[in-house]
């Protein structure tokens, strides 16, 4: 490590003995006084040219550039262009720039080729996907469902609004892929805070890296990582929605920021409410009243015990473009949740009634960024948070229910209660009110040095920690006592270097991570001491393992317009607290002997585009994908279809093979079509034997159509209509059982296509936005995990209001 940190000094000495180079940034606004965003600059000089865009605000910002004369070329479609000669003489200057807005622009004054935010992450070699959400952020739809029309991306969701969800990148699933927020694990903040509490309107982009993560996201993402991105503007702002619709779901969410423009105090502060009471109907499988005789009726029934609501929000206080900080505040983020549970992992034939869940979280948050601090190149990042979470799963009623909702009957006629007291069977206590507190801390760490254009190292650290208490309000008050703790310590180490060559038409990534875990459990119970004595003594279970993997991504541009990307990984996933300690609320049992999971990861993809004829443009792009998985964690391959507790093991060695392709068309930037479809193979060994691994989809498609029309009812406003469709082919929930395949279709997940409309009315002074979205139209069966049924067709309504710069 010393002889590392000496050559990296001795280049930086190096880079700065060759020339002295400042940073040139700025704002680029149209003359009404709005941002230009997306406006292109160029920076040009004798033997330097450079390419930006501007942002959410305007802002633009150019690094590391030798001093000297240069030509600044900044167009817009909805505006002149503009020419301005400027000189760089100093560590840092700032200059605005005023477009003249037009009706009419002739596009050949100039050609500018420049790179948005997303064709420059999508270019650094890793197979990825980046969401743009501007469009997303007025209509009716959710975090999630985004996620679900991004190529090699599949939603797993057992059921409606607040239900479990799962991500399924490849093939794998579950907690081989990761969640982040700017960065931050989400899980830190419990079943309370999830993607869908996160209204769009806050969102940026979302980044989804399938199969190879790079080091900036420190953490054991074995299968990939989804990363949301959340604005960071300056500019004060203030946005509001409300949206109600079928199943009583009414989500609203409010978001705003104060600047001082002189000191850079900043406040900002958002929130959320989400209710549904889920009420929808399910038919087919278990669901079936038993009636005199026993004799089972199939019914059409609505759930009846399934609302969701969630509460949230978080505030912080700080500065903002300072001199010691781009960004620093101090917050508090709290949330919390109520969750109806119907029944347990498969639907069975006796529902649950008042069987729920209830969570909270309080966290106080820290954040610090700067960048070029003390030195040119040199950025930190630093965000931490300590807290706690509580959740309680309440099972107290003894009765027994039928699918219609009234008391189930024997084969008398008479109405019965369970032996044991609630509506899951729990011999040990009877009725269950079972309390998990947890206190949880985490802190992730980023350095980057840009030594120059050509050259970058990153180092990143992310610390967590969660201790957990259980409880139970049922149990004896002697029980309660030799209740045990359970610790959960993590350590993720990444360091990283970049390289830029040829023109930027190659770039490469090559890092390499260090995990570390330790697990705790404590146990009291009776031992005697010498004197025979009965004591009460901890007995202690630990263990302190330490992984290291590594990975690689590069690009290179053959010709501007086709890319080979490809990227590699040896990938580590540690367990994670549910599979280790159990959830009674996801109905999880412990499992203490659980291991890590490792795999091998490769990608191999092309980009073609974009082409433009005419008034056409055209993207398409490919990934090859593989991935060599050791001791892969999942739900048992053999299990019961109405058992209601599961359990995460060690399935055993397996492969995921495939590909994906995405398909990109716009016509006069207002019609624009997307098509994208994955194909894999996803195979365990159990028993000696390769099989399919079972509750996973093999063969999915999604395509989307949107449309922009101009001055509709009112000058200056704006209608987009959409349309996605979604497809998914059959696959079972179970292994086959031998060759004998009868009645293995009650076992199958059918074929779903699935097809949504929407609509977005903005109105001419830009504050106002109406949507309105139509899900699953033509009201087909959808299922995802172990063929629980999803909604039906369901219609939102939906008003955005927003205010910028007040």
């Amino acid at each position: 490590m010393l002889k590392k940190l000496v050559l990296l000094a001795s280049l930086c000495a190096t880079a700065f003995g060759f020339s002295q180079s400042g940073t040139l940034s700025g704002y680029i606004l149209f003359d009404n006084n709005k941002p230009a965003l997306g406006a292109s600059i160029v920076i040009e000089g004798a033997s330097l040219k450079k390419e930006a865009s501007a942002g959410v605000n305007g802002e633009f910002i150019f690094k590391n550039i030798p001093y000297g004369n240069y030509t600044l070329i900044t167009s817009s479609l909805n505006a002149k262009s503009n020419t301005k000669q400027i000189s760089i003489n100093s560590k840092s200057k700032s200059v605005n720039i005023v477009l003249e807005l037009t009706s009419y622009q002739d596009l050949q004054e100039v050609v500018v080729e420049t790179k948005t935010e997303k064709r420059q992450i999508e270019d650094e070699g890793f197979a990825v996907n980046v969401i743009e959400t501007k469009e997303a952020s007025v209509r009716n739809i959710q975090t999630n469902e985004l996620l679900n029309t991004s190529v090699g991306v599949k939603l797993r969701q057992n059921g409606g609004l607040g239900s479990r969800v799962e991500y399924s990148l490849n093939g794998l699933t579950g907690s081989s892929v990761r969640i982040f927020i700017n960065g931050i694990p989400i899980s830190i903040y419990g079943s309370s805070f999830s993607l869908n509490s996160i209204p769009p309107s806050m969102i940026e982009r979302i980044e989804v890296y399938k199969g190879v993560v790079p080091g900036h996201l420190a953490d054991d993402a074995l299968g990939g990582a989804i990363n949301i991105v959340l604005h960071d503007t300056t500019t004060s702002n203030f946005n509001a929605s409300v949206s109600y619709g079928s199943f009583n779901t009414l989500q609203t969410s409010i978001n705003g920021l104060y600047r001082a423009e002189k000191s850079g105090f900043t406040v900002k502060a958002s929130g959320f409410h989400n209710y549904s009471d889920n009420d929808y109907k399910i038919s087919g499988g278990q669901v079936k009243v038993t009636g005199l005789g026993g004799v089972q009726t199939p019914i059409t029934a609505r759930r009846f015990n399934d609302a969701y609501r969630s509460t949230g929000g978080t505030a912080e206080i700080g500065f903002t473009n300072v001199r010691w900080a781009d960004q620093f505040f101090v917050g508090v983020t709290g949330s919390d949740d109520y969750k109806e549970i119907q029944h347990g992992a498969f639907v069975t034939i006796m529902p649950y009634k008042d069987r729920f869940r209830e969570s909270d979280v309080l966290l106080g948050n820290l954040t610090y960024q700067k960048k070029d601090l003390f030195t040119e190149g040199l950025d930190v990042n630093i965000i931490g948070s300590y807290g706690k979470r509580n959740q309680v799963t309440s099972d107290t009623l003894a009765w027994a229910y039928s699918w219609n909702g009234e008391r189930a009957i024997d084969f008398r006629g008479d109405e019965y209660q369970y032996s044991w007291g609630s509506q899951q069977e729990k011999t040990e206590y009877g009725p269950v009110e079972n309390h998990i507190t947890r206190n949880v801390a985490s802190i992730r760490t980023g350095i980057s040095y840009e030594i120059n254009n050509n050259h970058k190292f990153l180092f990143n650290h992310f610390y967590s920690n969660l201790d957990r208490k259980d409880r139970n309000e049922y149990a004896s008050s002697t029980e309660n006592a030799f209740t045990g703790t359970r610790d959960l310590h993590k350590n993720i180490y990444s360091l990283t270097y970049e390289l830029t060559a040829f023109d930027k038409k190659l770039k490469t990534s090559t890092f390499v991570k260090f995990y570390q875990q330790k697990r705790i459990s404590k146990d009291p119970e009776i031992q005697q001491d010498d004197q025979g004595k009965d004591i009460i003594v901890d007995e202690i279970v630990s263990s302190n393992k330490k992984y290291t993997g590594y990975g690689f991504a590069g690009s290179y541009a053959i010709i501007p317009e086709v890319t080979l990307l490809a990227s590699a990984e040896k990938a580590i996933r540690l367990p994670n607290e549910t599979e280790v300690f159990g959830n009674d609320g996801d109905n999880v049992i412990p499992n203490p002997f659980i291991n890590p999971e490792s795999s091998n990861n490769y990608n191999l993809g092309f980009r073609f585009g974009a082409f433009h004829i005419n008034k056409h443009e055209f993207t398409i792009s490919t990934n090859l994908f593989t991935r060599n998985i050791k001791q892969r964690i999942g739900l048992p391959i053999e299990r019961v279809p109405d058992e209601e507790l599961i359990l995460y093991e060690n399935q055993g060695d397996g492969t995921s093979k495939g590909i994906e392709a995405t398909l990109n068309y716009s016509y006069n930037k207002r019609l624009r079509f997307n098509y994208n479809i994955t194909k894999l193979n996803l195979k365990v060994i159990n028993r000696g034997v390769e099989i399919d691994v079972p509750n996973t989809p093999f063969f999915t498609m999604n395509a989307g159509l949107n449309y922009n029309l101009k001055n509709v009812f009112l000058k200056n406003s704006n209608l987009n209509l959409f349309y996605s469709a979604y497809f998914t082919e059959t696959f079972s929930y179970l292994p086959p059982q031998g060759n004998n395949t009868t009645g293995a279709e009650f076992f199958e997940v059918p074929r779903q296509v699935a097809q949504d409309f929407g609509l977005s009315y903005n109105f001419p002074n830009n504050k106002f936005v109406l949507s309105f979205d139509a899900k699953n139209l033509f009201d087909k069966p959808l299922y995802d995990n172990l063929r629980v049924p999803k909604p039906g067709r369901a219609f939102y309504l939906k008003l955005n209001y927003f205010i910028n710069k007040f």
